[in-house]
């Protein structure tokens, strides 16, 4: 190799090596460059804005007119403290409330710091009318939602009302005692009212009178009474024929397989108007037949 071709040589392996070593500043520098942007990027990402609802009781059952309490437990995920507000949804005229998990300010708003939890009562008062009272389930939204960070959560509850039955068998006009004549048809009339909340079917009436006493009932067996329906019942009562005066206690019951009542009526039998006739008539011929003893006595 000649001289000139030496030379050109040491010149390209010089220029190499000034133009590498130039290259690792730059390549430090863009790599601590590319490290800032990536701590800046992780320090800049936004953490999400959460609203979570945990309820450990989510379905309450409870007979009609009852009350129900459920437990919610809400949870804030931000970045700054917030005021959270509050709404429950019920059916159509049912009542709800509020509370803190102790207390009993009704409220309907919660002030929750990032991470925070809050437990709250919701109290359901299901409607005083009967219609709203039937046996079933009913859905209770919880809501909650902050208009100006944007960010809202619900849940769901069920309350679940069972049915009640009662039957109440009064007399009609409040008075629990009649007149009856002996050998004949009495009427007496009863008032059968259902005071639960759900249909009740199959009504039978049985009585427990003296022996010998004729009890009916009309109607004898009602199929089916709604609840708060009522219906007159007339019994008819008719002692035996020669049943001597006085007071007797009847018993008169009405049963279904859900809900039964009694109520005991006092009856005073009376002497039939012909044997009072007679009784009369008797009484006259013997206050005549001693007038007339002493007529004959005063003569002699």
């Amino acid at each position: 190799m000649n001289r000139k071709a030496k030379l050109t040589l040491i010149a390209l392996m010089i220029i190499f090596t000034l133009s590498f070593i130039m290259m690792i500043p730059s390549a430090i520098f863009a790599q601590e460059d590319a490290e800032e942007t990536e701590e800046t990027t992780i320090e800049t990402v936004a953490i999400p804005v959460e609203l979570d609802f945990n309820v450990v009781y989510p379905k309450l059952s409870a007979k009609a007119g009852s009350n129900f309490e459920f437990s919610v437990e809400l949870t804030y995920k931000g970045e700054e403290e917030a005021t959270i507000d509050l709404f429950v949804e019920a059916p159509e005229d049912w009542y709800t409330t509020i509370t803190p998990s102790y207390g009993s300010s009704q409220i309907t708003a919660v002030k929750i710091s990032p991470g925070g939890k809050e437990t709250l009562k919701i109290n359901v008062y299901p409607s005083v009318l009967v219609e709203s009272q039937e046996a079933g389930d009913y859905e209770i939204i919880v809501r909650a939602e902050n208009e100006d960070l944007g960010v809202s959560g619900e849940t769901s509850l069920t309350a679940t009302i069972t049915a009640t039955y009662g039957l109440d068998f009064t007399a009609k006009y409040g008075t629990y005692n009649t007149k009856a004549t002996s050998g004949k048809n009495n009427k007496y009339d009863m008032v059968l009212e259902n005071t639960g909340s759900d249909e009740i079917e199959n009504i039978t009436f049985t009585s427990d009178a003296p022996q010998k006493w004729i009890v009916k009932f009309n109607p004898e067996k009602i199929d089916k009474l709604q609840a708060n329906e009522s219906k007159d019942i007339e019994v008819t009562i008719t002692p035996p024929e020669k049943t001597i005066a006085g007071d007797y206690m009847l018993n008169f019951s009405v049963k279904s397989e859900d809900a039964s009542d009694n109520a005991d009526i006092r009856v005073t039998v009376e002497t039939p108007s012909i044997w009072g006739w007679i009784g009369i008539a008797i009484i006259v011929i013997v206050v005549i037949g001693v007038a007339i003893i002493f007529a004959r006595l005063g003569r002699r």
